[in-house]
């Protein structure tokens, strides 16, 4: 029986979205190893070097978000990657004292306001539900339903508990809201805390 292969450039996995997402963490810390003396240059400012790394690190590790089911575990590791990427161009140890808060105040200060990889990853995905939800197509039946990955011992993990979890809504809520499409774009818009920046904003 097969247990793992790739579709599209995506891992699908009987383990859910883990393998996929670690291994997209992976690539993407590659992509930013190769690029350590534009990091290290002291001739490139601080702000140049986050929105390389903010145009960088979406289109490698988010590939495909849309689909992931995200545990507790994924969503910190998605938090996790974002730390290290902006340690690693602000040159802070994981060693130092410098917390995460101060981190993120940092890049604050040089990009201004802006919304942190895990607030892009939901967004995208409950975009993806509610455009879903007002087709017709084979992607609305699916993901309905779908099902990725269980712990052994455990309860499986729905696509669609995302959704519920995030919008603080039943499933039957989330279909009526998201066949209207600006009361769901709405929904999107303020469901979680936001730090936009002129770089992610859609």
């Amino acid at each position: 029986m097969v247990q793992q292969f790739k579709y599209l450039g995506a891992i699908i996995s009987d383990q859910g979205s883990k393998p996929e997402v670690l291994a997209r963490a992976a690539q993407t810390l590659t992509a930013l190893s190769k690029l350590k003396p534009i990091w290290k240059d002291k001739n490139i400012s601080v702000k140049c070097k986050v929105r390389l790394l903010r145009a960088l690190v979406p289109s490698i590790l988010l590939y495909a978000c849309e689909t992931w089911t995200l545990t507790a575990e994924l969503q910190r590791r998605i938090q996790t990657l974002e730390m290290r990427c902006y340690r690693t161009i602000l040159g802070i140890s994981f060693l130092s004292h410098t917390s995460n808060d101060q981190v993120c105040t940092t890049i604050q200060q040089h990009i201004g306001l802006y919304d942190d990889l895990l607030t892009i990853v939901k967004e995208r995905k409950l975009r993806w539900y509610g455009h879903e939800t007002r087709s017709d197509g084979l992607a609305k039946t699916v993901l309905q339903g779908t099902v990725e990955g269980r712990r052994r011992g455990g309860q499986r993990k729905k696509w669609s508990n995302n959704i519920k979890e995030w919008t603080k809504k039943t499933f039957a809520e989330t279909q009526a809201l998201a066949h209207d499409r600006d009361r769901w774009r709405d929904l999107v818009h303020n469901s979680f805390r936001r730090r936009p920046d002129d770089s992610t904003q859609s």
